[in-house]
């Protein structure tokens, strides 16, 4: 009798993928045209700015105003779509495409149940994911409990994607900081909007992947408890573009070339040591622990080729309290077959928190 490795499976299915998606020609790897230059200097220096006393003191954020079309309705649901200016100051701002300037949102909610009654999550974007589908999908389920979906487009991403960048593949590392800072920002503003301006009774922020490292983020800097639900996320994208299947994707050449050394003064290896201390601003055990710790849960797969287990074990140890669930499966497998275990920890996190009091 023959006896399979399911895990070993998995596994395997992640580096097939990867090196279909990363080490073929079909589209340029990610940072082809380098660091990014005075932009990664200075968004060094801003990133720095989110731990974490500054970051306290900057709440709340711009009250951002959307504005709203409805998609389709019907008895019991509504879908809209709407738009704002990303909330980034004008630093930040400049250093954004201009096609990343506005925001865009989808909004899955509930109808005939009073938003105090309702809890909303904000669901932030993996690598490569450029539409509102897969999350709302994700999201779509949880209508019987009264949770209602937000889907933030990422800048870089869908219609905020510049023009010269071909699909995920971000032509500078300062692009991958860029995303993360812009996404923070917007994602806390969404935050404060849905509690200030909408009035929901509980809130929480999730994302796959990438995502999930901002979700973590987010999460971290609320000044009040919320759910916080990274799923098949790494503690950093240390881990993604240094360790994970993402580094066989990473322009390094094209890297080296962009220090202005000449290629024989410094080895792939400092290179990469280089894009280690670059990317180590985006450690997420380097952030506060959240208000509600209980309500944190994360969602890891055993034989993920992406994210490693000693990644996802990190950020339970900095964050006491945290939970940790283990579901079978590679990175993309469990993109596909755990959207349920995604829901459950959802609906879990939300449930570990207090209902904010009711308007008089």
């Amino acid at each position: 009798m023959v006896t399979v490795n399911l895990g070993m499976l998995h596994y395997v299915l992640d580096h097939v993928y990867g090196a279909f998606m990363h080490r073929t020609k079909l589209s340029p790897p990610f940072f082809s045209r380098g660091w990014g230059g005075s932009k990664l200097d200075l968004l060094e220096k801003m990133i720095k700015q989110l731990f974490p006393d500054v970051a306290a003191q900057a709440w709340p954020p711009s009250l951002i105003k959307p504005i709203w079309r409805t998609v389709w309705e019907n008895e019991t649901a509504r879908l809209r779509e709407g738009f704002f200016r990303t909330p980034c100051d004008e630093q930040l701002l400049a250093a954004l495409p201009p096609e990343s300037h506005n925001a865009r949102v989808a909004f899955l909610m509930p109808k005939s149940v009073p938003t105090h009654k309702m809890s909303c999550v904000v669901h932030l974007a993996g690598t490569g994911d450029h539409s509102f589908e897969r999350r709302l999908r994700l999201g779509g389920p949880l209508l019987k409990d009264n949770i209602a979906t937000m889907v933030l487009e990422s800048p870089f991403y869908g219609q905020r994607r510049p023009i010269l960048q071909h699909g995920a593949k971000l032509l500078c590392v300062s692009d991958l900081l860029l995303l993360g800072r812009a996404t923070i920002e917007e994602a806390r503003s969404l935050l404060h909007w849905l509690d200030s301006e909408a009035g929901f009774g509980k809130m929480g922020v999730c994302g796959l992947s990438m995502g999930g490292v901002h979700a973590a983020m987010v999460g971290s800097l609320h000044p009040t408890p919320i759910a916080t639900l990274p799923f098949l996320s790494p503690h950093s994208a240390v881990v993604a573009f240094c360790e994970g299947i993402l580094k066989h994707g990473t322009a390094w050449e094209a890297l080296r070339n962009d220090l202005g050394l000449q290629q024989s003064a410094m080895t792939l290896e400092e290179v990469r040591e280089r894009m280690r201390n670059v990317l180590s601003l985006t450690d997420v055990t380097r952030f506060p622990i959240p208000k509600n710790p209980n309500a944190v849960i994360l969602v890891a797969a055993t034989d993920d080729g992406y994210i490693p287990k000693h990644s996802v074990l990190e950020l339970q140890k900095a964050w006491p309290g945290s939970e940790v669930r283990w579901v079978t499966g590679g990175h993309v497998s469990s993109f596909i077959l755990h959207n349920d275990e995604f829901r459950r920890a959802i609906v879990d996190g939300l449930d570990r928190l207090e209902w904010r009091e009711s308007p008089l």
